[in-house]
């Protein structure tokens, strides 16, 4: 064992990680760590969980866990641990390639269907009939088709939905989030919390078990 002295340990948990069935989780895995000694290589290799069948494809690691993992191996060490009580551990096998069909059929789905809303939307409003009484009150004359006026009409929401999603196919117009990603990333902390809150609940509810069946 290294002497640590009076050493401290900063430590920053990741939200969520993944790792491959029966693989190990180390400390500098789970988290991010600052400690000015030469021992901070060595404690991120430091084993904090291996997963097992029975665990299924998620578990949560707590920072309880942690503390007490470095304390048995380091019981001289400071650990100040600061964000995140608890790491998500997501267990998955190798990522599988996207399936094109899948993207494909997904893409024209959301084509065809953001294409009838907006044609809902106009019907519902009397878009046509809103379009013609402009065209009437600009050039005097009532037009069945104001093209003139329609067309520059249809771009602009074409032009307004890039703008709104920042985004020109690949491109970024800005460094700014779009409200699609503000959304999914919202989402995805919700998930997190979820997972989060379940998992916890049921290590709970097993080792209440646990010492039900020991007593």
């Amino acid at each position: 064992m290294e002497a640590v002295g009076s050493s401290t340990l900063y430590l920053r948990l990741r939200k969520r990680i993944t790792i491959r069935p029966g693989e190990a989780v180390t400390l500098g895995q789970a988290a991010r760590l600052l400690l000015h000694t030469p021992l901070a290589q060595t404690l991120g290799k430091l084993e904090l969980y291996r997963h097992r069948p029975e665990d299924g494809n998620r578990y949560v690691i707590d920072i309880l866990h942690i503390i007490q993992t470095i304390r048995e191996a380091y019981p001289e060490l400071m650990i100040e641990p600061y964000g995140d009580p608890q790491v998500l551990v997501m267990i998955s096998p190798k990522p599988q390639k996207p399936r094109k069909v899948v993207l494909i059929f997904a893409w024209l789905l959301l084509f065809f269907g953001a294409g009838l809303a907006i044609m809902n939307f106009h019907a519902d409003v009397s878009m046509k009939e809103v379009h013609q009484r402009i065209s009437e009150l600009v050039t005097g004359k009532r037009q069945e088709h104001p093209l003139w006026f329609q067309i520059p009409y249809s771009l602009g929401i074409g032009l307004g939905m890039v703008l709104f999603f920042n985004h020109l196919f690949r491109k970024r117009l800005n460094d700014e989030p779009n409200p699609l990603e503000l959304e999914m990333y919202m989402y995805q902390e919700n998930v997190n919390t979820y997972v989060i809150a379940e998992e916890m609940g049921k290590k709970q509810r097993n080792e209440k078990q646990q010492r039900q069946a020991d007593d």
